[in-house]
């Protein structure tokens, strides 16, 4: 499977900033998703929602990028949540205790037949 360009595109919205991530999460898209982190927390970020219904990958430098986000929203005091994760994602969060450092919003799974 060739590799997608990473993309992250940052929204804050009322201190509700969502991190829509596009393409293959890896050690390559640190210096983005660290930007974008930056980004929505001098936009007056209070929370924190990443949207991963179009991540096509993740591996597990990537994963590691995702841990220093979640340590950077822990020191800021952000509440982190993940949604648009497929069951597959949702077991290696589980299985790696990240689901233990953000909330997993299911509900999208749940009309797709999926996880609820």
């Amino acid at each position: 499977m060739p590799a997608q360009p990473f993309s992250a595109e940052t929204v804050v919205v009322d201190g509700q900033a969502t991190l829509a991530i596009h393409g293959d999460l890896s050690g390559a898209a640190d210096a983005e998703l660290t930007g974008a982190y930056d980004e929505a927390r001098t936009g007056g970020m209070t929370s924190l929602t990443i949207d991963f219904s179009q991540a096509a990958y993740i591996n597990s430098t990537g994963i590691a990028v995702l841990v220093r986000i979640l340590a950077a929203g822990r020191r800021d005091g952000i509440e982190v949540r993940a949604r648009g994760l497929s069951p597959h994602y949702i077991e290696i969060f589980e299985i790696t205790r990240i689901s233990d450092f953000m909330r997993i919003e299911r509900d999208d799974l749940a009309t797709a037949g999926g996880i609820a």
